[in-house]
């Protein structure tokens, strides 16, 4: 497994996700970081865009899972956007997401909610 790694970091989303009616009806923000493991020297080198994972179409899927019909949990919209990333690109050995709820509604002071997980291709 490698250690090298391309990140993307903060991507901003309005989605309608959440356990209340009210937060899938009103929708609030997140935050998704992606941690993509895979080689990056052949790419690198070659300084050749075919040889590595274009980010934007990386955006594209996170964007895809964030904008699609509701999920109730964090946990959820975690799992789902890593599922993607490996059925998507079959250079990433593995992949760390990171889902921000900056708002939860909840009746105490929190700067948010914060699920991580990282999900490695059966395999690698």
């Amino acid at each position: 497994m490698t250690s090298d790694t391309l990140t993307l970091s903060r991507l901003r989303f309005f989605a309608h996700h959440g356990v209340l009616p009210e937060e899938v009806a009103r929708g609030q923000e997140f935050e998704v970081t992606v941690h993509l493991e895979f080689p990056l020297d052949v790419a690198g080198r070659a300084d050749d865009l075919s040889l590595t994972v274009d980010y934007r179409a990386v955006q594209e899927v996170v964007r895809g899972v964030m904008e699609r019909p509701p999920r109730k949990l964090v946990e959820a919209l975690a799992e789902a956007v890593a599922a993607e990333i490996l059925r998507a690109f079959p250079l990433v050995q593995a992949v760390g997401v990171e889902v921000v709820k900056p708002r939860p509604p909840v009746d105490f002071a929190s700067s948010g909610l914060v699920v991580r997980i990282r999900r490695v291709r059966a395999g690698a």
